[in-house]
């Protein structure tokens, strides 16, 4: 653990909710929370310069400082660094998640390319850090506080998830709310009839199948956090919705990205692209083997 938080900013209110949902994730930590705007225009200050030679950079640190003093007023004992990069942003977060335990990120989840904040690097973010990202929408004034819902994790099955199941699990326990862990799954061929109904017999099979396989995945995890309640689902539909259910009072939604080969190009799934666009609450992408 490094126990180091950074959040990108760009002076929109959705990087400023990012701000402020990372402060009270560094708090949960007992983390440092880094605030970092990178821009490839920032100038070199010379030591003693007066501020009217540097008037390029009076929005880089407005948007820093006025990051810097919301997360003050809120946590006034976290300690906060403030990182102003001269240099690409992607290059800049892409170096500061080497160093953090979290990426946030402001997310305005517009357009069929999911557009982040920060321009619409997010999503290549996302492929390139080694870390899990938390993507952020513009929050109201006063968001819900933690402990007043639960978090959930969507369970794909396919193949061993422990990075993500780990981090769902101690986000849960941080955070002393139940953790409700979906898995979506098709409904088997063979539960369909000739005339195109479902045989209720054979949909309910399928539908242990499916739960027998998820208590299975989670009974390790349940056993090294016995604090956790866990709500576990099972529902035969596509994975993508049958995620998105229920999480109107969700405190986090965490999906997995699985980590690919060097060969191949680096992507997101459509379960990911789903709860960037429709999710209500910020979501967790979590890279995992």
């Amino acid at each position: 653990m490094k126990d180091l938080i950074t959040v990108g900013l760009d002076g929109t209110l959705q990087s400023l909710s990012a701000a402020l949902w990372a402060a009270r994730e560094a708090e949960l930590r007992k983390a440092r929370l880094r605030l970092l705007h990178a821009w490839i225009l920032l100038g070199r200050e010379p030591t003693g310069a007066p501020p009217t030679e540097a008037e390029e950079d009076h929005w880089p640190h407005r948007i820093t400082e006025e990051a810097q003093a919301a997360v003050a007023s809120s946590h006034p004992d976290l300690p906060v660094d403030v990182s102003l990069v001269r240099g690409d942003p992607l290059d800049a977060l892409a170096k500061a998640a080497e160093q953090s335990d979290l990426l946030v990120l402001g997310s305005r989840g517009l357009g069929a390319a999911a557009r982040f904040t920060l321009g619409e690097i997010g999503l290549e973010l996302v492929t390139r850090t080694a870390i899990p990202t938390i993507l952020v929408r513009a929050q109201p004034d006063t968001p819900p506080s933690i402990g007043s819902g639960n978090v959930t994790v969507g369970v794909s099955l396919h193949a061993a998830c422990d990075g993500l199941l780990a981090f769902a699990f101690e986000t849960a326990s941080r955070r002393a709310v139940a953790l409700r862990a979906v898995h979506g799954r098709h409904l088997s061929a063979y539960a369909y009839n000739r005339g195109g109904g479902v045989d209720r017999t054979a949909a309910e099979e399928s539908a242990q199948i499916a739960r027998d396989e998820l208590a299975a995945a989670l009974r390790p995890w349940r056993a090294k956090f016995p604090d956790v309640h866990v709500d576990e689902q099972v529902i035969l539909e596509s994975p993508a919705p049958a995620l998105l259910h229920g999480t109107a009072n969700a405190e986090l939604l965490m999906v997995g990205r699985r980590h690919r080969g060097r060969l191949l190009p680096p992507r997101i799934g459509h379960v990911v692209q789903a709860a960037v666009h429709h999710a209500p609450c910020p979501v967790a992408i979590v890279p995992h083997d």
